[in-house]
């Protein structure tokens, strides 16, 4: 049986994932910490806090996989300083609790175009994330990088709202996804036998997500 730490458990991959956690009976605990509460279940010990990171030093019990699901945008975060605050310190901090925790395997939502040498804030804010964790020395570490993400926000995103047809018509790693289907893969390959670092793109994702479908 395996216990759980998922952070971003309010967002739209997150909402989704933090549901097939709670229904696959491989595992067994989840410890979700939120800014805002979380539907009551069993499975799930929910500390709330408005800084995510006091909500997060409230974990105490073993862990073995953290899934981290953080993303905001320029705009929704309001400042550089604070999209910076939500997509690498809380990110990196997710991962040292984990660490904490006895963690040996972590899985987080990057974003298609991540690079530390981009000349995009955003892209590059993701990238020094990404190396960031490397850096940690995971066991196991799966570095997700969807494009353009389906689904319903309680906010809309304007950017999303306006691209979202185009998405739908490219081809390969820059045709959108669903946000169920980044935490199908997600959880499905926590429960796989990889080793290492790897870094899946939406086809992959979608693929890992279509192959739990067929099953």
């Amino acid at each position: 049986m395996s216990r759980v730490m998922i952070v971003g458990a309010t967002g739209l991959v997150g909402r989704e994932l933090l549901q097939l956690l709670i229904e696959d009976e491989r595992v067994e605990h989840i410890a979700a910490p939120t800014r805002r509460p979380l539907p009551e279940s069993p499975k799930v010990f929910n500390p709330c806090d408005p800084q995510l990171s006091d909500a997060m030093a409230a974990l105490s019990d073993p862990v073995d996989t953290v899934f981290c699901c953080l993303g905001t945008t320029r705009s929704e975060a309001g400042s550089k300083n604070a999209f910076v605050l939500a997509d690498y310190t809380l990110v990196v901090d997710s991962a040292l609790v984990g660490r904490r925790l006895g963690a040996t395997q972590m899985l987080v939502v990057s974003s298609m175009g991540a690079s530390a040498h981009s000349l995009f804030f955003y892209n590059r804010v993701k990238g020094e994330m990404e190396q960031a964790l490397i850096a940690q020395d995971w066991p196991r570490l799966t570095i997700a990088r969807p494009s353009m993400l389906l689904g319903h926000r309680e906010k809309r995103r304007l950017n999303e709202s306006l691209f979202a047809p185009l998405f739908r018509l490219l081809p390969g790693r820059w045709h959108a996804i669903k946000a169920r289907d980044v935490a199908t893969a997600l959880r499905d390959t926590a429960f796989s036998s990889y080793q290492g670092v790897q870094v899946l793109h939406s086809g992959k994702l979608r693929a890992i997500s279509r192959t739990h479908e067929s099953e």
